[in-house]
């Protein structure tokens, strides 16, 4: 008995096992060539740190336009996040950090009305993912009560504290950079580029990882994985 999947060929063995799921793909271009104009993307980083900068690139060379975005922040200068927002391939941007040290792409494009912006609490952003992850129809949260972010949101007072619903969020593909990965997708990271890795590998329906290297099986420690090869599809080195 044989399974296809996108790229692969995968023999089966009794008990309906797979024998081999080698998820290594062997270029960035070809983990992202089946993203079409319009998804939603999630992107992992904490500014530079754990930013997938290899897949930001090929998604630019492949020129998948009128992307939503979902990150951390829209990058430094002109590259990663920023180069996308420059191509003009961005449409939306959900994010915690439109403004920093350095965004000076986005604040352009913002203020001319080529890209859309909804911003999200930093904390409020990781438990919307994370309830994408669980199944979790929406969670109340006293963050952004009486401010702009609160507008046309269901409001219900919990334990005597006003909260606002917020729902879950989710996303087509989710670009992940981590430290190792071995063939079957476990993870592990380094120190702060672990970052919104975890979360968004869990919310998106194909989840890609960029990381230094590719080892075989056994190599990681059990007790290191922090990403399980269940929410990574597709792994590619730097």
């Amino acid at each position: 008995m044989r399974f296809r999947a996108p790229g692969r060929l995968f023999d089966c063995q009794k008990y309906g096992v797979f024998s081999l799921i080698n998820k290594k793909l062997e270029s960035a271009y070809e983990a992202v060539v089946d993203i079409d104009d319009g998804a939603t993307v999630l992107v992992s980083g904490f500014g530079d740190p754990g930013m997938p900068f290899g897949l930001v690139d090929a998604l630019i060379e492949k020129g998948v336009k009128e992307i939503t975005l979902v990150t951390n922040n829209t990058g430094t200068g002109y590259k990663g996040i920023a180069a996308l927002l420059q191509a003009g391939l961005v449409k939306k941007v959900i994010c915690c950090y439109p403004r920093r040290v350095g965004s000076v792409v986005f604040e352009e494009l913002y203020r001319k009305n080529k890209v859309e912006l909804e911003l999200v609490p930093h904390g409020t952003l990781c438990e919307r993912l994370r309830a994408g992850v669980a199944g979790i129809e929406g969670f109340y949260t006293p963050t952004s009560v009486g401010t702009n972010l609160a507008e046309g949101k269901e409001l219900r007072v919990i334990n005597g504290r006003q909260c606002v619903l917020e729902l879950p969020l989710k996303g087509e593909f989710a670009f992940i950079r981590a430290h190792k990965a071995d063939i079957w997708g476990n993870v592990i990271y380094e120190a702060s580029a672990r970052n919104m890795g975890p979360v968004m590998a869990g919310a998106a329906k194909i989840s890609i990882c960029e990381v230094d290297e590719i080892v075989e099986l056994g190599e990681l420690s059990p007790e290191q994985i922090v990403t399980p090869g269940i929410y990574i599809d597709r792994v590619v080195e730097a």
